[in-house]
């Protein structure tokens, strides 16, 4: 049996394996299973069997289940009919980009002052985290589920707090706000500062072609260009100079022309940038 991709198509980490599957490997030789996560689909407990943390991508190969990122990317760049090899600087480049500080699901679902409150409790974000509370409040009332408890425990009060702030059920959002803006802040850092050191002056991380750092960056980039407003690749850099209020840095815009014109990046974002 071959290797299975959980993934979705409005993941931001789940893209970064489908380009490295898409830039090594022959069509069909990683089979695909769709969490959509806007439904809470990974609040399934026959998914937290399979992953106990419950997040995309997840990779079940050889009897044994991949359940982060940089894990499901290391298999695959190691077991491609080309096997790459990875320095350890490029190693440290993953693991920056992984920080929590610059956590690019957290920029889809920060608030930074009550106009952008109203602009999302009116759009997706709000979305996404109403129908996760659904699905968690679903599943751990069923008794069946008892063996995760204490995981829907710890979800529903965390989403929950998330959901107040876009009901408006929390009517003090000022530190959510100031959380969003440092988060915001430390997105601009990475973008502006971060990546360009450790980007050359043309191609890739990896050289000519990409390697394992570069799915990483590339999926980070794409998401906080998504958040900034772009929806394909026309906009993708105008949106992140609106958002952040300069223009990119000329090395940070030669490392996104030279994914956008990439098949592989075309076909993992054919239905649009997220």
């Amino acid at each position: 049996m071959s290797p299975t991709l959980y993934t979705f198509g409005g993941s931001v980490w789940s893209a970064a394996p489908e380009l490295a599957i898409a830039e090594l490997y022959p069509t069909n030789a990683i089979a695909t299973k769709t969490v959509n996560l806007v439904n809470g689909e990974n609040f399934d407990p026959s998914f937290i069997d399979v992953n106990p943390s419950a997040t995309l991508p997840t990779l079940t190969a050889d009897g044994k289940s991949y359940q982060n990122t940089t894990d499901v990317i290391s298999y695959l760049v190691a077991n491609a009919p080309k096997p790459l090899s990875t320095p350890t600087s490029h190693k440290s480049i993953i693991q920056q980009v992984h920080e929590d500080q610059y956590d690019p699901n957290f920029a889809l679902l920060l608030v930074r002052d009550d106009a952008e409150l109203v602009a999302k409790a009116g759009a997706l974000p709000k979305t996404f985290v109403e129908n996760r509370q659904a699905a968690l409040v679903k599943h751990s009332q069923d008794p069946a589920n008892s063996r995760h408890a204490t995981f829907y425990a710890e979800k529903l009060a965390g989403n929950g707090a998330l959901l107040d702030i876009y009901t408006g059920t929390n009517k003090d959002p000022s530190s959510f706000y100031a959380q969003s803006q440092e988060h915001f802040a430390n997105l601009k850092s990475y973008l502006y500062a971060i990546l360009p050191s450790v980007l050359p002056a043309d191609g890739f991380i990896a050289g000519a072609t990409p390697g394992e750092a570069d799915f990483h960056v590339a999926a980070w980039l794409t998401r906080i260009s998504a958040t900034s407003g772009a929806t394909n690749a026309a906009d993708a850099l105008v949106a992140l100079e609106k958002s952040f209020g300069e223009s990119l840095p000329e090395v940070v815009r030669k490392y996104a022309r030279a994914w956008i014109v990439r098949d592989s990046w075309k076909k993992v974002y054919a239905e649009g940038l997220h």
